[in-house]
């Protein structure tokens, strides 16, 4: 890195004319992550012999799968015209599930790089980063990205992004982020086209969180941007919301690595250490304002994420809860859309309730659990949330099947989602029949171009969390794409099933399903069931039921010891008064007797994985 590129990267050593604050907004698999290597390498902040694929994904999760689960943010000089800029640059993840990490880097910016792969253009996600980033007023640049594939049309997807945000084809810039082309012409247009951030430098300090991790050596590390003022080391800060006072120990800026600093001005984006080690005092939204010279009113934080989906979480091993619970606070801070609240299960003991955004947000949060904290988890099945109007006008909120109340219902109100679904037009049929065996209605569909179709259904919260996505994905060879927003509730005839086990509700395996799926529910568990509980000493009966009424039942046979095995030959009566005992004590022990359920069997059922289920037979 050249002298006048290191002394750039010196807070309070830019005015704010020379910075320009952005993000890389696009759909899953477009090519944020690489083309954010390509500009680390051209910029010189990352050498060529430390340079990696992915540089800014830090999980091993990103990784292995090849996306992007936090953004990152980064620091880079560029010259230009002779003089120097910062370009403080936040590289965003692509799926629908972690769309709250997308909102608050928007907060962070004034501009966003709407990021299109030329060989597929524009996809369901494309569309709502476009939107947020419309909402929230920023310059949008539109990129083309992957011109050097084979299969890359940039001059017809060009046609589709102009016409989508209302500019000229020839405006849309095509980068490489695999080879480096049109990177370089990509930053001068950042320089070029963004505003720079605004704000008093003079006035008290406040500055906006927009996201903070935990280290075991340091603490609480926060990532802030600065709208007013300055903020220094050694100085004392008050978080807003809290009403905490910490000291700065350490103030700075990634670059991608953590450099100490003298400060941060206006417009700057860095992280700050005060050695704190309460996860709860550094909340992501909160605004940091100097003790000495505390500012006013706070900076407006975001939306608070509504959780979607939500799955009990419980130790394999019930001496494990204490560091489950530290786990999720510690999670928390680094997942700000993460919702946890303690409660306990007859059959799995002690464990969290917990809100996700959506099934790729739960895999995540329970892998990143079991790898970063040394955990063994099992997660019940994943349910919504439901509004349960009894006959006497009280309402009842129900997050867990095991909530939802016996008596006399007036009605159960489900949570829909707005969906928008891209797909080419010759899968229109499959898609259709897919969303109304969902219980979908069609909103409306337009053509994006000769041969992409744009279909906005309204669907049921819970037909669509659990393997929609991947039998859209089937049913249109890959090629369509999915987006969804909530959109209100609605009346709907649902009911809970109780899985009996020896007559004995079992509520880890209750689900609230729509009434023309309870048969069929039922019986897939009874099935299941069936194969995965190992056969006992007594006849075990396991029922579906809908209230008192049994809707399906499997019995597992019991173990019967040969008792004849001692008798050669000899009178019918001897070997008839043997089984006529035999038969008494089984039915005795089936009266005290209780099911053994291993926890293979557990995990096996509340999974959808068929691995889960031949590990647990075996």
């Amino acid at each position: 890195m050249s002298p006048q590129a290191r002394e750039a990267l010196q807070p309070n050593a830019t005015p704010p004319e020379q910075i320009r604050n952005f993000c890389i907004i696009a759909h899953i698999d477009h090519g944020k992550s690489t083309l954010a290597d390509r500009m680390l390498q051209i910029t010189g902040v990352v050498e060529a012999r430390a340079m990696r694929a992915q540089y800014l994904d830090r999980m091993d999760i990103e990784r292995e799968r090849g996306i992007t689960i936090k953004s990152q943010a980064v620091r880079i000089p560029w010259e230009q015209d002779g003089q120097t800029y910062c370009l403080n640059m936040i590289d965003t993840p692509g799926h629908v599930d972690f769309t709250y990490e997308v909102s608050r880097s928007l907060a962070a910016c004034e501009g966003a790089v709407l990021l299109v792969d030329a060989a597929q253009g524009i996809e369901a996600q494309t569309l709502a980063n476009l939107y947020l980033a419309m909402e929230n007023n920023l310059t949008i640049i539109p990129v083309l990205n992957k011109i050097d594939l084979p299969a890359a049309q940039p001059e017809k997807y060009a046609e589709e992004i102009a016409g989508l945000i209302g500019c000229e084809p020839e405006d849309v810039l095509r980068v490489s982020g695999k080879t480096g082309d049109g990177v370089e012409e990509l930053i001068d247009e950042i320089v070029a086209k963004l505003p720079p951030p605004v704000g008093d430098p003079d006035a008290p300090a406040r500055a906006m969180i927009f996201d903070s991790v935990y280290d075991n050596y340091r603490g609480v590390v926060t990532y802030v941007r600065v709208v007013d003022g300055d903020l220094n080391p050694r100085e004392k800060i008050v978080m807003m919301s809290t009403r905490a006072t910490h000291e700065l120990l350490e103030i700075g800026v990634s670059s991608p690595e953590m450099h100490a600093s003298k400060g941060l001005g206006v417009g700057e984006v860095g992280y700050l250490i005060t050695g704190v080690k309460d996860v709860r005092q550094s909340k992501v939204g909160d605004t940091v304002t100097n003790a000495g010279k505390p500012a006013e009113s706070a900076i407006g934080g975001y939306k608070d994420p509504k959780p979607m989906v939500f799955s009990g979480l419980y130790p394999l091993d019930g001496s494990d809860y204490p560091t489950l619970r530290d786990a999720l606070d510690k999670l928390k801070l680094n997942d700000a859309a993460l919702v946890y609240e303690p409660e306990t299960s007859v059959a799995l003991g002690f464990g969290f309730r917990c809100g996700f955004l959506g099934l790729l947000h739960l895999e995540i949060v329970r892998e990143r659990l079991e790898r970063e904290f040394n955990l063994d988890l099992i997660s019940t099945q994943p349910n919504v949330v439901y509004e349960v109007t009894m006959d006497d006008g009280s309402e009842i909120i129900v997050t867990n099947p095991s909530e939802f109340p016996y008596g006399k219902v007036s009605e159960v109100r489900e949570p829909v989602v707005k969906a928008t679904i891209l797909a080419p037009s010759e899968f229109i049929g499959a898609i259709m029949e897919l969303c109304q065996s969902k219980r979908g209605q069609l909103g409306g569909m337009d053509y994006l171009s000769e041969d992409r179709v744009e279909l906005r259904y309204t669907l049921p919260l819970a037909e669509i969390v659990f393997g929609f996505f991947d039998q859209l994905k089937s049913k249109t060879r890959g090629y369509a794409s999915l987006d969804y927003q909530e959109s209100g509730d609605q009346v709907a005839d649902l009911v809970k099933v109780d899985i009996l086990l020896q007559g004995e509700a079992v509520d880890a395996f209750s689900a609230v399903v729509h009434k023309d799926r309870a048969y069929a529910y039922g019986n897939m568990m009874a099935g299941k069931l069936k194969e995965l509980i190992p056969r006992q000493q007594f006849e075990v009966p396991i029922q579906a039921a809908i209230g008192a009424r049994i809707i399906a039942r499997e019995t597992i046979r019991a173990i019967r010891k040969d008792v004849l095995a001692k008798c050669y030959g000899g009178d019918i009566s001897r070997k008839r008064k043997l089984l006529e005992k035999q038969k008494e004590g089984k039915k005795r022990m089936k009266n005290i007797g209780t099911v053994e359920v291993p926890q293979e069997a557990f995990i096996a059922a509340l999974s959808a994985d068929d691995d889960a289920v031949d590990k647990a037979k075996k």
